[in-house]
């Protein structure tokens, strides 16, 4: 969630003159400003989870209703999970001490990869040591001088800072607009080679890309696609294996991207794809040749918690249904809700300022919600986040809630 980084005054430190390298920090003032109006909803800081219900967490003396978390399975906190953890420590330790691409290959990295490519029914994975690794990475390493990047305008920053990186010629269009995005394929010239991107579940705004579209005008150019399934894995699909197995078409898109810090219940992430692209990207993409290892807890963690999605598809069901629930209730209030069939619920707030003071009276009344400011969405959001663990009450008690609240503090819906 990005927080607007507009600079609003400029505070000189003594004897630094306008050279120096620190003054745009000194004019970064935003937080501080909302920090004095009372309205900065960053870094809250939790704390153990001893006592707490599963859709709880603890924050100071208090036990807050959690609706910002991305443990879309509720597994964090799960049994199997933690004692995975825990016995992975004491049998591997608490790190690697080293790279992938020397010592610090475990055989546990080699099962989950093996147990992941599987899952997305793709022939080879690769673990990176964070989501934002894998992507930067994968996209960065896959394209070079010549080649073409077609990407969605709403990627995630991890997804953009990847194109970024790679010398590739960039072209954006318009978010889901398969027209615009036919448009860009017809600008590629015969000898491009084209990589598609795009994420399966939007992150912010929680709708579903046009997958079946991509798929079908990307043939005509012998496109390649990649596709982020960091919100749609474990969450959608007969399998949970996310939105391109939802839609019909994970067969026929070349490379998933995952993560673990979501339905995962870990930390990290992968991509998986065919074997000599897996292959060609261990030895080339430098963010993962150059990093450590995840450690073990963190693999085992991952490995205990994807075979609790395997037999147990009824958490994944119950948490869809608690989003439709959700918006629904949210709906009839007056509250305007963006469309979607995911976990992720947004509520459009217009004003920013709105939107920090609804948050920080939730937090007040025991509730918290993420806020996404713009830019870090299209239009600013109370972007809400289901889980497994949220029943119908606690559905009720958040609307509820956020009906009082907002009539309180007189936001428009």
């Amino acid at each position: 969630m990005a927080l607007n980084t507009n600079p609003t005054a400029t505070a000189k430190k003594k004897g630094a003159g306008t050279n120096d390298i620190f003054e745009k920090c000194r004019a970064f003032t935003r937080p501080g400003e909302l920090r004095k109006a009372g309205l900065y909803m960053y870094f809250e800081t939790f704390g153990d989870r001893e006592g707490c219900q599963p859709e709880e967490v603890r924050l100071g003396s208090s036990r807050v209703l959690m609706f910002g978390s991305n443990d879309y399975l509720d597994l964090i906190t799960h049994p199997l999970v933690k004692e995975a953890a825990a016995q992975a420590i004491r049998k591997y330790g608490s790190g690697c001490s080293g790279s992938r691409l020397l010592n610090g290959t475990l055989d546990l990295h080699v099962k989950l990869e093996a147990e992941l490519a599987a899952f997305v029914r793709k022939e080879a994975a690769m673990i990176f040591g964070t989501g934002f690794q894998a992507n930067y990475a994968a996209l960065s390493a896959l394209t070079e001088k010549g080649d073409v990047m077609i990407c969605d305008h709403h990627l995630h920053a991890s997804l953009v800072e990847g194109a970024l990186r790679s010398v590739a010629r960039v072209m954006r269009f318009r978010h889901n607009d398969l027209d615009h995005f036919a448009r860009c394929l017809n600008n590629c010239a015969s000898e491009e080679k084209i990589l598609v991107v795009s994420e399966g579940v939007f992150s912010m705004e929680g709708d579903l890309a046009e997958l079946r579209g991509l798929v079908k005008l990307s043939k005509s150019k012998s496109a390649r696609i990649y596709v982020d399934e960091a919100h749609g894995l474990g969450v959608l699909g007969p399998t949970g294996a996310g939105a391109a197995e939802h839609l019909g078409v994970l067969d026929e898109v070349d490379i998933v991207m995952g993560t673990f810090s979501k339905a995962l219940a870990s930390v990290g992430g992968f991509i998986a794809g065919p074997r000599e692209v897996v292959d060609y990207l261990k030895h080339t993409a430098r963010p993962f040749v150059f990093s450590a290892s995840l450690p073990a807890a963190s693999v085992a963690a991952v490995g205990a918690a994807l075979e609790i999605i395997h037999k147990e598809p009824e958490r994944r069901l119950r948490l869809l249904q608690v989003a439709r629930t959700l918006r629904a209730q949210l709906r009839a209030g007056g509250f305007s809700v963006l469309d979607g069939e995911t976990a992720i619920v947004p509520v459009v707030i217009r004003e920013e300022g709105d939107l920090c003071r609804l948050c920080k009276a939730l937090l007040a009344e025991n509730i918290y919600i993420n806020p996404v400011l713009k830019p870090a969405a299209a239009q600013n959001l109370l972007r809400i986040s289901c889980t497994s663990a949220h029943t119908e009450a606690h559905i009720e008690r958040l609307v509820a809630t956020l009906t009082k609240v907002a009539g309180r503090l007189g936001i428009e819906r």
